[in-house]
């Protein structure tokens, strides 16, 4: 049988305005504006990634009561998301100076090096460089 060809495309993250989230995710992080669309009834398509990532972010703006209250908090305050790095004491570094939140020292593991941060949401990812 043919092998299948599959990859994430995309994944929405919740967010209560477009433009501080890109500029969040753009200025702080250093993520690209892969696209920034207008839909209806004001809503916009916005992707955001890191350089280079096949994967992208959809900025998704809360449109309820329901999806406001999820705000930085899809994961259940758990670490939901994982941005990997070539250079863990680079990026760590950079990310203090630009003022990301970590919640804890960095860390060297088994596996790697890692620093859990808070994004402009409180969601919890891990700055993670893998060991080869």
């Amino acid at each position: 049988p043919a092998r299948m060809s599959l990859h994430i495309g995309a994944f929405a993250l919740l967010i209560d305005d477009y433009d501080r989230a890109i500029a969040y995710y753009t200025g702080t992080l250093g993520f690209e504006l892969r696209e920034d669309s207008p839909r209806e009834n004001g809503k916009r398509w916005v992707l955001v990634a890191p350089p280079g990532a096949q994967t992208a972010i959809l900025l998704a703006k809360a449109a309820n009561e329901i999806q406001q209250a999820c705000i930085g908090k899809q994961t259940g305050g758990r670490v939901g998301y994982f941005l990997h790095t070539d250079d863990f004491e680079r990026d760590h570094a950079l990310f203090l100076k630009r003022g990301v939140h970590f919640c804890e020292q960095p860390r060297h593991e088994v596996y790697g090096s890692v620093a859990v941060f808070e994004d402009l949401y409180g969601n919890r990812w891990d700055l993670l460089q893998l060991n080869p």
